[in-house]
Order: C-alpha cells, then sequence, then structure tokens
C-alpha cells in the first residue's frame, strides 16, 4: 500500500471530497457570523442542487443551462428560508433557532423524497474523457473539475467580502453588529443575503459531487454533518480555517478508507470532532479570542 501511486490517488481523493465540505463549511461560517445560528439545513442545499440540474438535465436543457438554473433555484430557496423561518424568529434565542433549521431540514428531505424517491440519481461528468495519470495514480476529470470549481468558488468569495461594498457590509456585521447598524446598514439584509449565499454554495458542492456519487433525497444529512466538523475544526468564525478544516477531515477519511476499512471513516471524523471539543473548543487554527464555539 505504501506506494507512491497509492499515496497519490488517496491525497487527490481526500483533497477533493475536502473541497465539497469545504464548500458547505463555507456556508455554515457565513450563516454563523452573520446571524449566529448554525445552520443545520446547509447540507440539505446540496441535496437540492444536485437533484434539481438531475431533472433539469433530464427536462433536456443544455448542461450549463441546468447548472445555473438549479444555483439559482437553490438560492431563492434559501433566501425563502431566510424569509419565513429565521427572519420571523430573529429574536428567539439561539438554540430555538437552531431547531429550527433541523426542522426544516427534515422537510427539505421530506419533500425531496416525494419529488426524487428514495433511488439514487446520476449526473454525468461535467467533462468527457477517460481518466489521467499522475504518479501512477488514476485521476478522473471529476475530481480535477472538483478541486478547480472550489477553488474558483472560494476565491470568488474572496473577492466579493474584500472588494465590494456588500461584502465589507457584511464583515461589518460580523465584527460588531450595532456597529454596522449606525453605519446604515441593517444586518437583517446581511442575513438574507448571507443564507442566500451559502445555499448557491451548498448547490455547487451539490452539482460537483453528483457524477461522483450519486444524488438523493438524504446525500445532504451527511455532507452537512462532515461539513459541520470541517467547520467546528477549524473555528466556525473564521473561512480560511475551515477551508483548512475541511481539506483534514477528506484526507482522514481518504486514509482511513484507504489504509484501513470504509466503515470506520465516519468514525474517524466524528473522533477528531471530539477532540478538537476537548482540547481547543475553539478550533484548531481559532486564535484563543475566538469569539465563540
Amino acid at each position: 500500500m505504501e506506494s507512491l501511486s497509492q499515496i497519490v490517488q488517496l491525497i487527490f481523493s481526500g483533497l477533493t471530497i475536502g473541497s465539497i465540505y469545504a464548500l458547505i463549511a463555507m456556508g455554515f461560517v457565513i450563516t454563523y457570523n452573520i446571524t449566529g445560528v448554525l445552520n443545520f439545513a446547509q447540507g440539505e442545499f446540496a441535496m437540492l442542487g444536485a437533484l434539481v440540474c438531475v431533472s433539469a438535465v433530464g427536462a433536456g436543457l443544455p448542461y450549463g443551462v441546468a447548472i445555473i438554473i438549479s444555483i439559482l433555484v437553490v438560492v431563492l430557496i434559501a433566501g425563502l428560508f431566510e424569509r419565513i423561518a429565521i427572519y420571523p424568529a430573529r429574536h428567539s434565542s439561539v438554540p430555538t433557532l437552531i431547531i429550527i433549521t433541523i426542522g426544516v431540514a427534515i422537510a427539505f428531505r421530506g419533500i425531496a423524497l416525494f419529488i426524487w424517491g428514495t433511488e439514487p440519481h446520476m449526473l454525468r461528468p461535467l467533462t468527457d474523457g477517460q481518466p489521467f495519470s499522475i504518479s501512477g495514480a488514476i485521476i478522473q476529470q471529476q475530481s480535477v473539475w472538483a478541486i478547480g470549481v472550489s477553488l474558483l468558488s472560494l476565491v470568488a468569495m474572496y473577492l466579493f467580502f474584500e472588494k465590494t461594498f456588500v461584502g465589507k457590509a457584511v464583515i461589518a456585521c460580523v465584527v460588531n453588529r450595532f456597529a454596522a447598524r449606525l453605519m446604515g446598514i441593517r444586518p437583517e439584509k446581511m442575513s438574507f443575503l448571507s443564507i442566500s449565499v451559502s445555499g448557491g454554495l451548498g448547490a455547487i458542492a451539490g452539482i460537483i459531487i453528483a457524477p461522483i456519487s450519486g444524488a438523493s433525497y438524504n446525500m445532504g444529512l451527511m455532507l452537512g454533518m462532515k461539513a459541520f466538523i470541517a467547520a467546528v475544526i477549524g473555528g466556525l468564525s473564521n473561512a480560511p480555517a475551515a477551508i483548512l478544516g475541511a481539506m483534514i477531515i477528506g484526507l482522514l477519511e481518504s486514509f482511513t478508507e484507504g489504509l484501513w476499512t470504509t466503515g470506520f471513516k465516519d468514525a474517524v471524523s466524528f473522533g477528531v470532532l471530539l477532540l478538537v471539543l476537548f482540547l481547543l473548543p475553539n478550533g484548531i487554527f481559532a486564535k484563543s479570542s475566538g469569539k465563540r464555539v
């Protein structure tokens, strides 16, 4: 097993799944920083993105158009979710808001089960072509797409938050909601924007992973949990750290599956989560002055 080709294979596999987790973890971080709520419906955005894209492609739309429509549909659903479920309860306690997100996640799964059934659906890869080899490892083109699209999405998020007025308004709400309100920024609008953006990120993650592992009504549950673990490990208030946490989880799962057994990869992820919570409750990469976990 210790051959270079197998190690490269496991690293690439880990980075691929880590990229998916990173997109969803970004949604967790954005939503948490703005609203203070852990949105446990985040994984369902990935599920909805994948299944809507399956239906759009099945309806005969060009692949690119189907992807764009799917992302927009999920952004719309996420926005409605914020307006209908989160906004009216914005003065409620954090546990109440978290329970609301869990309830909405269950509702999303139920609706998806009713519409798309229990059977998994497959999307074709974004590009046709044969796998290629790096140091003897066989790399699927979809894996390259997964890593590439994730990196582009993360760069786009960075440019949005650092280079645009709206992005800076969102950051202002993160730093100090009261001061942001004094400057004329409405945190309620930023809450709507943050959850809509996190919905789009989740949809991209679902569409990317669908050609690799399929799309089904219950895929969002485990994706959401793994991304949550990644976000907690990195530090819920720190997006780059959450991305690093996602890569760590992806690599841990890949090497556990390759060197040990598939059955333990989930146990390893949750074990790492417990270890971090016990020893570094602010996350591995969070500063000691981190706000909260």
